[in-house]
């Protein structure tokens, strides 16, 4: 999903957009990072600062990135992490394979991330019994890493043990090829609903991520065998999900999961769960096989979220997982990728309502993330800095607004 990048904002629309990301600046360098990860800490955070100096050439941005990355990678050598690519630490070396060579450079003669494939390969090659697959926390997320390196020969050999993985956990049916949630892999409040499992429909936990994620190995150069393997499973994966499309009049074009015999309701407007997302992994899937198909599939369902009601969004804050200015970055990169006036529509009306949505004097430069309690529980609104669900992530999508520097970084999100 390529295509030369332009700001998608213009005017005072722009204007706004861009004192909003100098307001989450100013707050942001006045805290102290909270932890290291991705998701919630200093790496999420050095992305920020490194694309805000990309875009506008300031040295001391590039100098707070490269200060808040340096504290991620001490903590690899001192904390006991899972190498899960959100929380854990292949996603601060995503980071740092991210950055070099547009932050900073490094000898070549030296790897930073060299221990990081080692230790990602002997975790993979530790066992064959069923683990978590996802893009948070599992096999998916692990192979965004490594898809990062490519072609690095270890990042090649990371990639191929995680097809082996994927393939080993696969299920295949008269429907094509899926993955199944064991109900013991559920958190308790999910598990009560689906006490048999559940086949997971959502970006961030479930099935889509793989097939995006099958879809840029296929258009990566990655080596025949790995793309092979990567096309033999996406051949099965992309019909199993068109076929659990909901019936037309539902709501939403797919539900947030599917349990054979149970109702699938629809699902919210967002990246983690909800047609929008699974729209764009379906284009990434077709873009990067060739397939026109798949991309008329994923535009058609794109183009029904884009056209769906804010009253029927089910968005109440602004982060990227899902919230409006997730939405916004999302409709953005379709727009970039289609050049559709209907998703930048979409993505200015969701850019204006991330900014009206600011509460002065509250959260980070006005914007508060909504924590939802688990069924039975009240949610509460939160001061969230972080990259997934706060206002590191926020500011980046707006930046990606108004900029003319890709926003590359949405690969962790399987975006690009």
């Amino acid at each position: 999903m390529r295509s030369p990048w332009r700001p998608l904002l213009a005017g005072d629309l722009a204007a706004r957009a861009r004192r909003a990301v100098d307001d989450i600046r100013v707050a942001l360098e006045a805290l102290t990072s909270s932890g290291f990860s991705l998701a919630g800490g200093a790496a999420g955070q050095a992305l920020f600062h490194a694309y805000l100096a990309l875009d506008s050439g300031d040295e001391r941005q590039a100098d707070l990135a490269s200060g808040l990355l340096e504290s991620a990678t001490e903590a690899l050598a001192s904390t006991v992490m899972t190498p899960g690519l959100y929380a854990g630490f292949s996603g601060v070396a995503w980071t740092v394979e991210h950055l070099q060579g547009r932050l900073f450079e490094t000898d070549p003669d030296e790897d930073p991330n060299a221990e990081i494939d080692d230790a990602l390969l002997a975790f993979l090659s530790a066992t064959d019994e069923p683990d978590e697959y996802d893009l948070i926390s599992g096999l998916t997320g692990i192979g965004v890493y490594a898809r990062e390196r490519l072609p690095r020969p270890p990042a090649a050999a990371v990639l191929e043990k995680v097809l082996d993985r994927l393939a080993g956990q696969a299920e295949t049916g008269p429907e094509g090829t899926s993955w199944f949630t064991e109900p013991s892999r559920l958190p308790d409040w999910q598990r009560a609903i689906h006490p048999q499992g559940v086949y997971n429909l959502g970006v961030a936990h479930g099935m889509p991520a793989v097939i995006a994620l099958l879809g840029t190995v296929c258009g990566s150069g990655a080596g025949s065998a790995a793309a092979g393997r990567a096309r033999t499973l996406l051949d099965g994966a992309v019909p199993w999900l068109l076929a659990h499309r909901l019936a037309p009049g539902s709501g939403s074009c797919f539900g947030s999961s599917f349990y054979p015999g149970a109702a699938s309701p629809p699902s919210r407007l967002a990246w983690c769960y909800g047609d929008p997302g699974i729209a764009a992994t379906l284009l990434l899937a077709a873009r990067g096989t060739g397939t026109q198909a798949w991309e008329e599939e994923a535009l058609a369902v794109a183009h029904a979220a884009a056209a769906r009601p804010e009253s029927k969004s089910g968005v109440r804050d602004q982060g990227l997982c899902h919230g409006s200015a997730g939405l916004a970055h999302l409709y953005n990169r379709l727009w970039q990728a289609t050049g559709e006036e209907a998703f930048a529509g979409a993505a200015q009306f969701w850019i204006e309502h991330s900014l009206d949505g600011r509460t002065p004097g509250e959260g980070i430069a006005g914007f508060r993330t909504w924590r939802a309690g688990t069924p039975g529980s009240s949610g509460s609104w939160e001061t969230d800095p972080s990259f997934l669900e706060g206002a590191t992530g926020i500011g980046l999508a707006l930046l990606g607004a108004v900029s003319e520097v890709e926003p590359e970084w949405d690969r962790v999100l399987l975006l690009s």
